[in-house]
């Protein structure tokens, strides 16, 4: 890894304000695998909902408040992108939708592989951000938590994603983005938030997400920060004891396909590729 020390440390970006707050009528979500909304409930269309889904829900619920009939929603997140492939295939298709609000969270998926560029994925991002900005659209970036809060096992993980981190409140800073950030921020650390596989969100850990990036565009308040109660000792130690089984069924298969190639997103295309209306948060079973 390179470049660490050349960005400033994770800080609150000043808020876009390109358009009103809470008038958006188009946004487009772009991503990986956290924003096509992997381990969420199976929505009507077949497909996980996710955070992003919850909060097209929430700004339809808005438009609809202001005597409009909802929003437009595009999502072209799909899972195991790197940064790079998300900025040259995800972001010409969003500019050509002509959004007023893009949400772009990637990343993590870089700092777990071996030859992780810092300054390479943060030009990546950076030259997105821009051609994003440049189109007037508002948009949403994402900081994203310390691994090791949850698991001893991504310790050599840490400094990467804080690097990154840094990286990326340097650009919102920069280019006047909205940032919605993870890091040291207990309420997360609930394993009710997580998959059984501890890289994706439960249906809960997504609803969360939600509140956190209504917040960070000035659509909500910071009470989605007050964390669940502490585990007692022996729910420690189970973790402690499941760690060693995670790490074999879960962390070594997806290493393995990693050092081949390989890519949970390979063959999967967008959930939402062109503009779908949405008139209130999705439906659940």
């Amino acid at each position: 890894m390179s470049g660490a020390s050349s960005y400033p440390e994770v800080v609150n970006a000043p808020s876009a304000s390109n358009s009103a707050t809470g008038q958006w009528r188009r946004y487009v979500a772009l991503g990986d695998s956290f924003s096509e909304g992997l381990m969420d409930v199976v929505g009507s269309d077949g497909r996980h909902v996710g955070w992003a889904d919850r909060v097209a829900g929430e700004l339809a619920l808005r438009a609809q408040a202001r005597g409009e009939a909802g929003i437009e929603y595009a999502n072209l997140a799909v899972r195991g992108r790197l940064v790079r492939q998300v900025i040259d295939e995800q972001v010409p298709a969003a500019v050509g939708l002509q959004p007023d609000l893009v949400s772009l969270a990637a990343g993590v998926n870089d700092t777990l592989r071996r030859t992780f560029d810092l300054d390479a994925v943060a030009t990546s991002l950076e030259n997105g951000v821009r051609d994003l900005r440049g189109t007037g659209a508002d948009v949403l970036l994402f900081a994203f938590g310390d691994p090791t809060r949850r698991s001893r096992v991504m310790r050599p993980v840490r400094s990467r994603i804080h690097g990154y981190n840094s990286a990326v409140a340097a650009i919102a800073s920069r280019y006047g983005c909205f940032q919605a950030s993870f890091w040291d921020v207990a309420a997360y650390d609930d394993d009710a938030l997580w998959d059984v596989d501890w890289l994706h969100l439960s249906p809960a850990g997504h609803r969360l997400v939600a509140r956190t990036a209504l917040e960070a565009m000035g659509l909500g308040d910071d009470a989605w920060r007050t964390p669940a109660v502490s585990a007692p000792p022996e729910q420690l130690a189970r973790r402690v004891a499941a760690n060693a089984q995670w790490t074999t069924q879960h962390l070594l298969p997806w290493l393995v396909r990693r050092a081949r190639g390989g890519s949970s997103g390979d063959g999967v295309v967008p959930k939402h590729p062109t503009w779908v209306p949405v008139t209130g948060p999705p439906r659940e079973p």
